[in-house]
């Protein structure tokens, strides 16, 4: 899952949700350097990335889009899941879903030393910009698809993810919901 999916599995807990996202950030296995509310943000990423990449349903929707989206296709599901995220919020948590985004924006203190000049531009982007109160809509999605492909460092098809989601959307929603239950689970969501 993408930055929806990784503040959603940090259970209303603000400092978590920050420092899990700053997992996309971190390489390495020795997390000592961190203070320990850091490191638990930093290992929770690292198991929500792992259960997704290794959820039986979801390895047989990347082995099916792989023909379209060579080298990208988990990237794509990760996107399309925030998207299905934010689309069927009310149905995985009791907030409003823009409040919810706008409260977890005001919590974010960024003014930490061990947090990278990347990281922190990020963060202050996506709040700037709002990026993820547009995710429940089709726009929304072909700009997070458009953004990541932009950034990534070679020619990929990622741009057209939006046209691949609407192609599968039923299996897409199918998968989706079926891993969300199976996490929920997983990682002890009470919301």
């Amino acid at each position: 899952m993408n930055f929806l999916g990784h503040i959603y599995f940090s259970d209303n807990d603000k400092n978590l949700m920050l420092n899990n996202l700053f997992g996309d950030f971190v390489k390495g296995k020795d997390l000592s350097f961190y203070p320990k509310v850091v490191q638990k943000g930093l290992l929770l990423h690292r198991k929500i990335d792992d259960f997704i990449d290794h959820h039986p349903r979801v390895l047989e929707l990347n082995r099916k889009l792989y023909a379209e989206l060579p080298k990208v296709s988990a990237i794509a599901i990760d996107l399309i899941f925030d998207h299905l995220l934010a689309k069927n919020w009310s149905k995985f948590h009791c907030k409003e879903y823009i409040p919810f985004l706008y409260e977890f924006y005001t919590k974010i203190d960024l003014n930490k030393h061990y947090y990278s000049d990347e990281f922190k531009l990020m963060i202050s982007k996506m709040v700037e910009m709002n990026w993820i109160s547009c995710y429940p809509t089709l726009e929304g999605l072909e700009k997070a698809c458009q953004g990541v492909s932009k950034r990534l460092s070679f020619d990929n098809n990622l741009k057209f993810g939006k046209d691949v989601f609407l192609k599968f959307e039923s299996e897409f929603e199918s998968v989706f919901f079926e891993y969300m239950k199976d996490a929920k689970v997983k990682f002890n969501i009470q919301h």
